[in-house]
């Protein structure tokens, strides 16, 4: 399951947790092919990707819907979000097997799952590298628009532990967008953001200004 947002924040400064109560919360869950289908609701999380802080101001709801391909092991996603009171739509095909979600071109994505502590989520550790850079996400999904106290702060110590930025979360009041939204081919679309290095410094600087004007 994508990322939504290609999303550093500079101000992200990882903070350390107790060995013993991380262990649980960052070793990686068993997910299967049927669990991981159908919809889902993008709830919130944390990335430290160029633009993730700032982004996550324009971002007011995304979603993802996974299906089955005619290769036994090959998915597809459509992810659909408003972003500024836009709808935009993209779709990729992944592999899935062994609890792990792969994209080995144009760039390199690994996805495992964590533990949420709900019955009706999905939490997604990312790891991205294009080129000579690597990035990190934590993306928390549901059925549903929201979650309970109990899981957002569940996903925060996963993201202490993990060393990562405070999640942001959505607004479940948020309007979502419609499913037939022409989609666009997404690989090429995430890959051209990920490439653009000037984007990534003017990305980096909006981070800080959302920190320090926005989220603080």
């Amino acid at each position: 399951m994508k990322c939504v947002v290609l999303l550093l924040s500079l101000l992200s400064v990882g903070r350390s947790a107790p060995v013993s109560s991380c262990d649980t919360l960052i070793n990686p869950i068993t997910v299967n092919t049927d669990e991981i289908l159908g919809k889902w609701m993008y709830v919130g999380g944390s990335s430290d990707l160029p633009g993730s802080r700032s982004l996550a101001f324009l971002l007011t709801s995304a979603w993802v819907n996974v299906t089955t391909t005619a290769n036994s092991n090959v998915l597809n996603i459509l992810q659909t979000q408003r972003i500024n009171g836009d709808c935009s739509s993209m779709t990729y095909d992944v592999v899935f097997e062994d609890s792990t979600m792969l994209i080995k071109e144009p760039f390199y994505l690994k996805e495992v799952y964590l533990p949420t502590g709900c019955s009706d989520c999905i939490l997604a550790h990312e790891e991205v590298i294009s080129g000579n850079d690597t990035f990190t996400s934590l993306l928390l999904f549901s059925r549903k628009m929201s979650v309970s106290p109990d899981v957002v702060e569940t996903l925060k110590k996963e993201a202490e532990c993990l060393r990562m930025s405070s999640p942001i979360m959505m607004d479940p009041n948020n309007e979502i967008c419609p499913d037939n939204l022409p989609p666009s081919e997404g690989l090429s679309i995430l890959n051209s953001l990920l490439e653009n290095k000037m984007a990534h410094r003017v990305a980096r600087v909006l981070d800080v200004l959302f920190d320090v004007f926005v989220n603080w």
